[in-house]
């Protein structure tokens, strides 16, 4: 099922909050960032589209792999992140979300290769999204964190994730595209759980879902039975079904 609809502004304000100093903290979401980047199939492309380009670690790794763009495209709901994302010439900046058909119908996706790295757990109409960017003629590559992610902190803290399975990410991604699919899992290690909890809250992975209140915290605190925090990424490589 969809996300709720009020999740979607408390991931704004979450992002936006830590806009300045989340590159100290985005670990992981730089890795992924990477990873995404090398999958790409050609090293020229006519317009790049990036879906919620954050801070701009992609179009950072794209630049340091050489790919070469006509147009890019960064689009994003957070005027902060866009405010922090690189410019030039060929970059065009679009404040939007990517849950609304208004702002994705903004977005020219004529001879576009869609990239999203860490963004699209975040749709509160995952299938309203993938069917726009389904609209480019050229391929895809998304990065997405799965409900995997936290896996121990939710079940410890008793809470359930916000984020889709990866069940649910594939079965809606198929009705799209054509795509393949690989999981990923990564972990961050800390010096104890209050660190942990700081590093939740400032780099954005959390999408400002406060779910943990202090009851959850405390028993969190007292029992989190690891030294590490898991993640798990979903990655997609796949060429439209929609004519």
């Amino acid at each position: 099922m969809p996300l709720e609809e009020n999740k979607k502004s408390k991931v704004i304000r979450e992002f936006s909050r830590f806009a300045k100093e989340y590159d100290n903290y985005n670990i992981i979401q730089s890795e992924v960032a990477k990873s995404l980047v090398e999958r790409l199939e050609y090293q020229k492309y006519k317009r790049v589209i990036d879906i919620g380009c954050g801070s701009g670690e992609v179009y950072k790794n794209l630049i340091a792999k050489r790919v070469e763009f006509a147009e890019f495209i960064a689009f994003d709901y957070s005027s902060q992140m866009l405010s922090i994302h690189p410019s030039a010439d060929n970059i065009t900046k679009l404040l939007g979300d990517f849950s609304s058909v208004d702002d994705l119908n903004r977005l020219n996706y004529q001879d576009a290769t869609i990239l999203s790295s860490s963004a699209l757990q975040w749709s509160s109409d995952l299938d309203l999204t993938l069917f726009h960017i389904s609209k480019s003629i050229s391929s895809i590559y998304l990065a997405i964190f799965t409900s995997n992610t936290f896996k121990t902190l939710h079940n410890t803290a008793q809470v359930s994730s916000p984020i889709y399975s990866e069940d649910i990410l594939k079965r809606s991604i198929s009705k799209y595209f054509d795509a393949k699919f690989e999981t990923k899992e990564y972990r961050v290690s800390f010096d104890n759980t209050r660190d942990m909890l700081k590093y939740i809250k400032r780099s954005g992975v959390s999408g400002g879902d406060r779910v943990l209140d202090y009851k959850n915290t405390k028993k969190l605190l007292e029992d989190y039975p690891l030294d590490y925090l898991e993640f798990e990424v979903l990655f997609v490589e796949g060429i439209s079904l929609v004519k």
